[in-house]
């Protein structure tokens, strides 16, 4: 099982790594610790949260939830979504189509 999309893959990964990066300690999830990931620039931040949204959105199609640092992101295939829990109190929804 893959995770189906409509909309143009590139959208839907940028998305995904903006409601990533908005986990608190997401880059985890690539082995980084603290003190690497606050030694990257801006753009190398960017570049490691579209790999990790790239992973995850791969992991996705095997498995529905995936745990990105304190945050979990789950494939919803009944409404087309990706859920990506930030926090106990907040989640973003990345439309598939």
């Amino acid at each position: 099982m893959g995770v189906r999309y409509g909309r143009a893959y590139g959208d839907i990964l940028r998305e995904l790594a903006d409601a990533v990066g908005d986990i608190g300690d997401g880059w985890r999830l690539c082995g980084m610790d603290a003190e690497e990931w606050a030694g990257l620039e801006d753009r190398e931040r960017r570049e490691t949260l579209e790999a990790i949204a790239d992973d995850v959105l791969y992991g996705l199609g095997a498995r529905p939830v995936i745990a990105v640092g304190a945050g979990k992101v789950a494939y919803r295939p009944e409404f087309r979504v990706i859920v990506v829990s930030v926090s106990p109190r907040e989640s973003r929804i990345v439309r598939l189509d």
